[in-house]
């Protein structure tokens, strides 16, 4: 269909009249008359009546205007979001994360925009990835990066990081679990700190031990990661998180990690969006640099794992 004669004739019917649609296009009438009766022939009906005072939409008419209206937006509303393509990215981008993959990320993630999309305004939100995919889904935010998501209706999802999870606790080892790893059925007897239900990670780590047919020795729950590492620093207890979540107190020798096996404690760390929402230049460019600090995480050969703890030292040392 011609979307030039689909303008003319939502005009015509606007202004009810040839003559002032001619004027408002400056297109000559019988141009304008032959367009329409092309248009006419396509659709195989009458779209006007035509009378000494101007014409009038037939039945038909009425009917293909709604969908003529809703046509030509669609259009440009494609046509802004391909000028959008060609334009340097700005405006504001909000993404939400857990606090556990938030103190590795925000950072090298803020300093890369400022460098790379210097008019792309960054606005971090920290949350559990329940509540990351409720702002999601609401709108409150672009781009939400989660552990373990289940599927949602109109949320799209991509895994960035398959992670293992290990024991943390004092460098003093005051329950004794001695060299790394453990396994998995000790777990029973370390005094543990951990989040409370409904946090992700609590369901997992549950789900976990009930399934390798272990009671869990929980001896305060914490929904604050930072507090949790304070109290395992101090000797309070241990704790279950990726190693990456406290390689800065590792990395210092102020607390000690165990990995589990038989078996091992994963988790993964997704990427989503809304499918509800338009992807804009500027949200496509801050995902494209997610997905490269991610990739710094990322467990693999001797230099990825060097790398990794490069960016973590750096990420310390600039605070």
């Amino acid at each position: 269909m011609n979307l030039t004669a689909l303008e003319y004739f939502i005009i015509i019917a606007e202004l009810g009249s040839f003559s002032r649609a001619a004027a408002r296009l400056n297109v000559g009438q019988p141009a304008l008359s032959r367009q329409i009766r092309l248009l006419e022939t396509e659709l195989g009906v009458e779209l006007f009546h035509r009378t000494g005072r101007g014409v009038s939409l037939t039945e038909a008419g009425q009917r293909f205007a709604i969908h003529g209206k809703s046509l030509l937006a669609a259009m440009r509303n494609a046509r802004a979001e391909l000028d959008l393509l060609k334009a340097e990215p700005s405006g504001s981008v909000t993404i939400a994360m857990p606090p556990s993959i938030g103190w590795l990320l925000t950072a090298p993630l803020v300093r890369s925009c400022h460098r790379e999309a210097p008019q792309v305004s960054l606005h971090v939100v920290e949350g559990f990835s329940g509540h990351v995919l409720d702002w999601l889904a609401s709108g409150r935010i672009d781009i939400g990066i989660v552990y373990n998501a289940a599927h949602r209706a109109h949320l799209e999802t991509e895994q960035l990081l398959d992670e293992e999870l290990v024991v943390l606790g004092p460098a003093n080892d005051p329950s004794g679990l001695g060299a790394s790893p453990i396994q998995a059925v000790d777990l029973a007897r370390v005094p543990l700190l951990l989040p409370a239900e409904p946090h992700g990670l609590r369901i997992l780590i549950d789900s976990f031990a009930q399934k390798i047919g272990i009671t869990l020795n929980v001896r305060s729950e914490l929904d604050a990661m930072p507090s949790t590492l304070q109290l395992v620093e101090s000797g309070d207890g241990y704790t279950i998180l990726s190693q990456g979540a406290g390689q800065h107190l590792i990395s210092a020798g102020r607390i000690r990690f165990w990995r589990i096996t038989g078996p091992a404690i994963r988790r993964q760390l997704m990427l989503t969006t809304s499918t509800q929402h338009p992807v804009t230049p500027s949200i496509r460019l801050v995902i494209q640099m997610i997905r490269r600090h991610v990739a710094v995480m990322q467990p693999g050969d001797e230099a990825s794992r060097d790398l990794g703890h490069t960016e973590r030292r750096n990420l310390i040392s600039k605070g």
